[in-house]
């Protein structure tokens, strides 16, 4: 696999996780970002209460995100991820997306997906999130963070997405066209399909720029999917970068995932951190 030219080596990525609280984004002096701060919140939603981290630099006001997690939801790895974010001068908001039906951690990362029991688990907890119930969260969503001391009401808000989070950043770009601003989704599942709550039938409602981000096996499998995207943001006269990660596995960016005895690892570091230069980025061109 060639090297891309806007990847960190490991030294380069060791020192950014040191040096944590030096913000990356202009934005974020030093003295502000120094402190990360996470704390457990209750988010009240239009079906109940909702469980999230937020995390955000101790002092001042930050654009608003929403992480949209994998299957196997909030845990440490993504409020890592998020943290991350943060230093770079963000407010940064993970939501459980099974509060309906289960606490953290909802799934194991060892669950089987060939076993029929293990699936029949997956089923009962991705029941209760049709494209109408993820809108409504994250309209929700986005009322709390507007709500925060720790947000800037005046600057555009982004989201994004791995796995199953990539539609929900679509959904939640479609219900808030007025605040988000810019979405990205990373190895996103079922981002275009035959049916009427297809996520790309949703982009007339955006007013939001996007970056995918896809495996290489997920394209193979759907081949058609990125010029079907394409094509949609084009018809609404909407910025979108669609990239095929070839040689990258379904879960490429997210560093938790397991590995199979036989098979090449799913987490490729190097190209992980290819992606995550093309979130920031993409977020510091929407001036979110």
């Amino acid at each position: 696999m060639s090297d891309e030219p806007n990847t960190m080596s490991r030294r380069e990525f060791a020192a950014l996780s040191i040096a944590i609280g030096v913000a990356v984004a202009t934005r974020a002096s030093s003295s502000d970002a120094a402190t990360i701060m996470d704390a457990d919140v209750q988010i009240t939603t239009s079906a109940g209460v909702c469980d999230a981290a937020l995390i955000h630099p101790q002092k001042g006001s930050w654009p608003g995100v929403i992480l949209f997690t994998d299957l196997f939801g909030l845990r440490p790895t993504m409020r890592s991820m998020a943290k991350r974010l943060a230093a770079e001068g963000f407010t940064v908001l993970v939501p459980n997306p099974f509060y309906r039906t289960t606490k953290p951690p909802a799934l194991p990362l060892d669950i089987d997906f060939n076993n029929p029991i293990d699936r029949a688990k997956i089923d009962v907890l991705r029941a209760p999130l049709t494209s109408d119930a993820v809108m409504q969260d994250a309209v929700a969503y986005v009322k709390f963070l507007d709500s925060q001391q720790s947000v800037d009401k005046k600057a555009k808000m982004g989201a994004f997405g791995y796995c199953m989070g990539g539609p929900m950043t679509m959904q939640a770009a479609a219900a808030n066209p007025d605040r988000i601003g810019a979405g990205a989704s990373f190895h996103g599942g079922g981002l275009v399909t035959d049916k009427p709550d297809s996520p790309h039938l949703l982009v007339p409602k955006m007013s939001a720029q996007f970056y995918f981000g896809i495996a290489m096996n997920d394209d193979q499998r759907q081949p058609d999917a990125k010029t079907t995207l394409d094509e949609a943001f084009k018809s609404a006269k909407l910025q979108a970068k669609i990239e095929v990660y070839e040689g990258c596995l379904h879960g490429w960016c997210v560093h938790d995932m397991p590995n199979t005895p036989g098979k090449p690892p799913i987490y490729n570091e190097v190209q992980a951190e290819r992606a995550w230069g093309e979130l920031v980025s993409l977020f510091k061109r929407a001036h979110v």
